[in-house]
């Protein structure tokens, strides 16, 4: 079961669970070059006691995916391993990436985003995180 917390926000990702159940999920644990895939089916809950047994800081989720495994394999992780993804000399440092705040301006021709939306960030995922 996958509670689908406040911030997700992905409609269409529940969508296409209603109009087609099949999933298959990656994990990806940090520092293995092992990757384990899971397939199976999958529905979207808005059962009362189910979202109140996910409840964290008093807040329930909208919805849960209750998940139904049917195989459960691990998968090739060749291209991991190629990529050096959890090598740390590899790793891009923040400092040299884009804000959240400067993709946003960019891309809305400075209406929305900036270096207030970057300042607000912390305090404002503080307070909706659950």
């Amino acid at each position: 079961m996958m509670p689908d917390r406040r911030g997700n926000n992905r409609v269409d990702s529940l969508r296409n669970i209603v109009r087609d159940p099949r999933i298959g999920l990656l994990f990806l644990i940090p520092g293995s070059g092992s990757t384990l895939r899971v397939n199976g089916r999958a529905q979207v809950s808005v059962d009362p006691d189910l979202l109140a047994s996910f409840r964290v800081d008093g807040k329930a989720p909208r919805t849960v995916v209750v998940m139904t495994v049917e195989e459960i394999y691990f998968q090739c992780a060749r291209a991991i391993v190629r990529a050096e993804l959890w090598n740390p000399d590899k790793h891009v440092s923040p400092a040299d990436l884009p804000t959240p705040g400067q993709i946003l301006a960019a891309m809305s021709e400075n209406t929305v985003g900036g270096e207030a939306y970057d300042k607000a960030w912390p305090a404002r995922a503080a307070q909706t995180m659950w």
